[in-house]
């Protein structure tokens, strides 16, 4: 039925102008605000990911929302922690290092943006 149909993705925050910041400056990414209030990040290949506020009713996701491929993983941790980014630190079956970088499959790492949803880099192998 949607073969033939564009389509997006979405996920909402709880303040807007620090989404804003956080995609644009910590991250890098083009960043356009839209006339009905919403942010579009501007990703590589034309991928589009729209970030709407959602306000007190925010409720951040459990699971990964959005996962960004990287060359070098240890690079792009020190990078973001540079930045001020804090990597999580998962215990059992996703072991991470002290660096926050899961080693045991692909190597990942997760962090979370302002309103607490959790984003990932993954070593692109």
């Amino acid at each position: 039925m949607f073969k033939n149909n564009a389509a997006f993705s979405s996920f909402s925050v709880d303040d807007l102008a620090k989404a804003n910041k956080f995609y644009s400056q910590t991250l890098g990414l083009k960043v356009t605000k839209e006339e009905m209030g919403h942010l579009v990040l501007h990703l590589d290949g034309g991928t589009e990911t729209m970030i709407y506020p959602k306000g007190e009713d925010h409720v951040t996701a459990n699971f990964t929302i959005l996962n960004f491929l990287v060359e070098d993983i240890d690079s792009a941790v020190e990078q973001l922690s540079a930045s001020g980014v804090k990597f999580e630190q998962y215990e059992g079956d996703l072991k991470t290092d002290e660096h926050g970088i899961f080693r045991g499959g692909p190597l990942m790492a997760w962090f979370k943006d302002p309103a607490g949803n959790i984003l990932s880099i993954i070593q692109d192998e």
